[in-house]
């Protein structure tokens, strides 16, 4: 027997090195590989009322019949009506992880900041949503901005207003909705950069006669870089896909591209099509994360020489 096969045998190559590195990619394989294959799969066969998955490939009389469905990525492609639900959930994902960010960057500098037994009140406060269900709190907002809600109701009594705000069912409350349930995955990342950030560049810009304002723009700003972007896809990824949020505080004109997927799945029953959104979404989302990594290792390596 070859030393391979002794090797092979006897897990010899399952050092403890190995082993870690190898548990995350058994898992993202699993979890997400896997999955993306075969919803890919589907994407690419014909509707079948028995078999939601659809046949690809059939065999007989000693013949392998392969179709490949391409009509549902062209129909994505011509259709106004998708192009627009893309358009759309792009935009309000941008637009929400801009508000988390202009949000969320001060509160995070604010915890860097912070004595360091304030600390943990102040990152307890960014989580605390968390122990409550997401529904609930969904729910909570329509209690808030409904015509005879909350907010219309307080600023009433204060005669601010004369009769109520619509604000249920738009753009406004689809908006509100999204950043309250994703501006604390922007401040995490930020307070994490922040709080690690070397505060004696801050000194030095100080000694050298930069005015806070600039040393904040100019050393601040740069260093926390980092969080800035991995808080940003944590908000901008989910936000693309979203669909309770815009059910049950947008309106007609906030469609997004949850509630297309929702609909071919569930409605009109059509795997292929809802499988072929599903990869389009995808996409979208993957192409300027791989651009955003070749330009961060392009960084990172002109930084090093």
């Amino acid at each position: 027997m070859s030393k391979f096969l002794k090797d092979l045998l006897t897990l010899r190559w399952l050092n403890g090195r190995t082993a870690v590195i190898s548990v995350p990619y058994v898992w993202l394989i699993g979890a997400f590989l896997i999955p993306f294959l075969i919803v890919a799969r589907i994407s690419f066969t014909e509707v079948d009322a028995g078999n939601p998955f659809g046949t690809l490939a059939t065999y007989a009389d000693g013949i392998v019949d392969i179709k490949i469905k391409v009509s549902n990525y062209l129909f994505i492609a011509a259709d106004e009506l998708y192009v627009l639900t893309y358009l759309s959930s792009l935009k309000y994902a941008a637009i929400t992880t801009a508000c988390c960010l202009l949000i969320g960057y001060p509160f995070a500098y604010f915890m860097a900041r912070a004595r360091p037994s304030l600390r943990p009140v102040l990152l307890m406060m960014v989580m605390l949503p968390f122990w409550t269900s997401f529904l609930l709190r969904i729910y909570a907002w329509k209690g808030i901005l409904a015509n005879q809600g909350i907010l219309n109701h307080f600023l009433m009594s204060m005669g601010f207003i004369a009769e109520p705000l619509h604000m249920m069912n738009t753009s406004f409350s689809l908006v509100i909705g999204m950043v309250y349930a994703y501006l604390p995955f922007m401040i995490l990342p930020l307070y994490t950069n922040l709080a690690k950030m070397d505060l004696r560049f801050l000194e030095a810009a100080a000694d050298l006669g930069a005015t806070p304002w600039q040393a904040f723009w100019r050393i601040t700003v740069p260093l926390s870089k980092s969080g800035i972007i991995a808080g940003s896809m944590l908000v901008f990824i989910p936000a693309v896909g979203e669909y309770v949020i815009p059910e049950l505080l947008g309106g007609p004109e906030t469609l997004m591209i949850g509630r297309v997927l929702w609909d071919e799945f569930f409605t009109n029953n059509d795997w292929p099509m809802a499988s072929s959104v599903t990869v389009v979404v995808i996409l979208l989302i993957l192409v300027p994360m791989a651009i955003l990594n070749k330009y961060q290792a392009e960084q990172s390596e002109g930084g090093r020489k």
